[in-house]
């Protein structure tokens, strides 16, 4: 069983609704927060590399939502 299969069985057997989930995320926003916050040298690149990231995280997501 693969990750994403188990993650999705989980959810499932949790029936978490739609707020549960989002609220998950909010957590691991919070989580990837504190770690900026404890290595400072992650917050001091400039913007336009964040921008990079999140549109390079953001691809392939967008490509399964909207590509098929």
């Amino acid at each position: 069983m693969g990750f994403i299969t188990w993650v999705n069985s989980t959810v499932k057997k949790a029936e978490l609704s739609w707020v549960d989930v989002k609220l998950l995320q909010l957590c691991g926003a919070g989580f990837v927060l504190m770690i900026a916050k404890l290595w400072e040298p992650l917050l001091s690149l400039d913007w336009y590399w964040y921008a990079v990231i999140g549109v390079l995280a953001g691809i392939k997501p967008t490509y399964k939502a909207f590509g098929k």
